[in-house]
């Protein structure tokens, strides 16, 4: 719940900064101004480049909370069994072990949503948040293409 509370306080804020920053690029742009019409524009393709990253980001959040309840509620969600540091770093030899397990689960399910899933938590544990984010995406895609498809 904690968690909840700072994201929505970031999104308000961000939300605030844009609409600021839009409001600003809009007067730029009615000025007589080459120059002026310049940094308008410039300030407006930033500010759409903001909310696009934004509503994707709050997208991608919302569907592997959606994943994450129903993987529960199956019963699927893997057991973080992996022991951290004071500091909370994984230890990596058995971060490695589980991400073998998840990657093998993930290669003999291909066409599994919840098999990806659980790769990207293991992604996420061994330290690689890039892959992590990517196999989620995959698994979110793949979970929305099975709900379409029934």
């Amino acid at each position: 719940m904690k968690t909840k509370f700072w994201t929505g306080l970031v999104i308000v804020l961000l939300s605030i900064m844009l609409v600021g920053a839009g409001a600003s690029a809009w007067r730029f742009l009615r000025v007589d101004d080459l120059a002026a019409q310049l940094i308008g524009g410039g300030a407006m393709l930033i500010v759409i480049l903001g909310v696009w990253v934004l509503a994707r980001e709050l997208l991608f959040g919302i569907g592997t909370e959606r994943l994450g309840r129903k993987l529960e509620t199956e019963g699927g969600l893997p057991e973080d069994t992996v022991e951290r540091s004071a500091g909370g770093r994984a230890n990596r030899a058995q971060a490695d072990e589980q991400f073998k397990i998840y990657a093998a689960e993930a290669e003999a399910a291909p066409e599994d949503w919840r098999s990806w899933f659980r790769l990207s938590i293991a992604y996420d544990i061994a330290g690689d948040r890039t892959r992590a984010r990517k196999n989620m995406r995959k698994a979110i895609a793949m979970e929305k293409s099975d709900r379409a498809g029934r």
